[in-house]
């Protein structure tokens, strides 16, 4: 299965963070990773739960603006050079990166990193043709659990 990631866009103000992260709670909805980038007043916090349908429902209800976008979970070997390695393979396929950030937990031995490409498919195709283990949706919430 295919990972879905949930976007909102949201003022830079104390409290509107935690305002996202209890409407899910309220939801019974874990958060299995979580990014923010900001600016001065406004940011965008990408998340990836297991239910996410649910998710999107329950924070728009509470009045959020929710984005999906199809993300790809790619192991990275964990060593000096290891994500070099792991974006020589990017940069061959002629994808472009959107956006990544890291797991907090580990695949085997490797660490998990999470991209947003301009070309989903084609990029989960060079990553799986170089070796890279590309989690499923199945996979990537069993181990974070």
């Amino acid at each position: 299965m295919k990972i879905q990631q949930l976007s909102l866009f949201m003022e830079n103000k104390p409290g509107h963070l935690k305002g996202i992260c209890k409407t899910l709670a309220d939801a019974g909805i874990n958060i299995v990773t979580l990014s923010l980038a900001d600016t001065q007043q406004f940011g965008i916090v990408r998340l990836i739960v297991e239910e996410w349908e649910k998710a999107k429902a329950a924070l728009e209800a509470a009045g959020l603006v929710v984005n999906v976008r199809e993300v790809v979970a790619a192991t990275v070997p964990d060593k000096p050079g290891g994500i070099a390695e792991v974006l020589a393979v990017i940069d061959n396929a002629g994808v472009n990166i959107e956006y990544m950030y890291a797991f907090a937990f580990r695949h085997k031995n490797e660490a998990v990193l999470v991209f947003r490409f301009d070309d989903t498919e084609k990029a989960r195709a060079a990553l799986q043709s170089a070796g890279r283990c590309v989690l499923d949706s199945d996979t990537l919430f069993a181990e974070a659990k």
